[in-house]
């Protein structure tokens, strides 16, 4: 039989989540995991080991825990209000509805009858610099694919990439650790993307019979109200374009950072295309940018001997989870390797609605890449943002051998 003893929070170690300094893969982090199964952070409590990781994710007594951040950092403002609005901060009966109306949008048979047009994509903007042997990753493919995507799934014209692409920078401010300071770039860019949604909205609604994601979304509110309200859909459409660009941009860039630091796995990637989506995974594994998940007890309860208010967060730390020794002994990247489940799609109720998607266009981009850019190095001074929160790089100018 094994008995938990009794923990009293203030003997647990602490993170200082706030200080923009603070790095999800620091030794604090790590020496906080060898000391507990959680520590204590200004936001609340963060699991850090991954078998707890993976229980509360989808643990009954806890709710979708994000939906308080803006609260968290005392910001209010358009984000806030359509943060607390949108599909990702609702619970029950009304997420269960809104999930099931996107949900067609984001299913796998789109998703392969969208890998020839990602494919094209891919080769497209790497054909404008392959021969240079240079360029900035971010401005030349990352920002570009992960937005192009997007207007592809959901019927956009193209030439809007760029405008969109800086929209959800400043709007993914609102998801690190800066989120107060950045609060007047974040709702200008909020409120900039509205406006857009709502002429696209007003677009389809002036023409029939349209069958791409935002044409059905405008049939399903005219149809029905009590299906999806003019607020719902106005607020599904800023979440479709914003979260479908920020992730994915992200993502690439701490991908390509992963693979310039062990080049023999961008070798084998480039010799075996077939391992794209096990490097999506295993790029997910250890560089996510999404770092936390957060979850809110709705009730009392006790776990690991820890009493845990109603009301308390927990920040799964997906980051730290999926390189605990105790789940991945060796935990060294390996794109060839069988891993448990990763955590950076989420997880429970609320696991990532454009998965299918995400993992489609990031594995098609992967092993193009791979086949045609040899040889890659950082080939300048990177700048990123915060480690931790929604991470990412900003400027990732990298080296390569010139294509003939």
């Amino acid at each position: 039989m094994t008995v938990t003893l009794a923990m009293r929070a203030d003997t647990l170690p602490y993170l200082d989540l706030k200080d923009p300094a603070f790095s999800i893969r620091s030794k604090s982090v790590t020496d906080a995991r060898e000391q507990s199964w959680c520590a204590r952070t200004p936001y609340g409590l963060a699991v850090l080991r991954y078998d707890d990781v993976q229980k509360l994710m989808r643990d009954p007594r806890l709710r979708q825990g994000s939906y308080a951040w803006p609260a968290l950092n005392d910001a209010t403002g358009k984000f806030a209000d359509w943060w607390s609005r949108m599909l990702l901060s609702q619970e029950g009966a009304d997420h269960a509805r809104l999930r099931r109306l996107a949900n067609p949008a984001f299913s796998p048979k789109l998703v392969t009858s969208l890998q020839p047009a990602f494919a094209a994509l891919a080769n497209e903007l790497i054909d404008a610099f392959a021969k240079t042997g240079r360029c900035e990753f971010m401005a030349d493919f990352a920002e570009p694919y992960a937005t192009r995507v997007i207007c592809t799934l959901l019927g956009l014209p193209h030439e809007k990439w760029r405008e969109l692409a800086d929209i959800a920078a400043d709007m993914g401010l609102a998801l690190g650790v800066t989120f107060k300071q950045d609060i007047p770039s974040i709702d200008a860019a909020t409120q900039r993307l509205f406006d857009y949604a709502e002429q696209l909205i007003a677009e389809r609604r002036a023409r029939e019979g349209g069958t791409d994601f935002l044409s059905l979304l405008v049939k399903t509110n005219r149809e029905s109200q009590e299906a999806l309200s003019d607020q719902e859909l106005t607020d599904m459409v800023v979440l479709a374009i914003f979260g479908g660009i920020d992730t994915t941009r992200n993502q690439l860039s701490l991908a390509m950072d992963m693979f310039l630091q062990h080049p023999d796995q961008w070798a084998l990637l480039a010799e075996r295309p077939d391992l794209g989506r096990a490097a999506v995974e295993e790029v997910m594994r250890v560089r996510p940018t999404i770092t936390w998940v957060t979850r809110e007890a709705v009730t009392d309860f006790t776990y690991q001997g820890l009493d845990i208010a109603t009301g308390t967060t927990l920040h799964l730390f997906s980051q730290s989870a999926c390189s605990d020794p105790r789940a991945f002994p060796d935990a060294g990247f390996d794109i060839t390797a069988e891993r448990k489940p990763h955590f950076g799609f989420g997880g429970g109720a609320h696991h990532c609605l454009g998965h299918f998607i995400a993992r489609g266009d990031m594995t098609e981009a992967l092993a193009i890449l791979a086949r045609r850019i040899r040889n890659p190095r950082l080939g300048g001074e990177a700048r990123w943002l915060p480690d931790s929160g929604n991470t990412g790089a900003i400027v990732l100018p990298i080296a390569f051998d010139p294509e003939a």
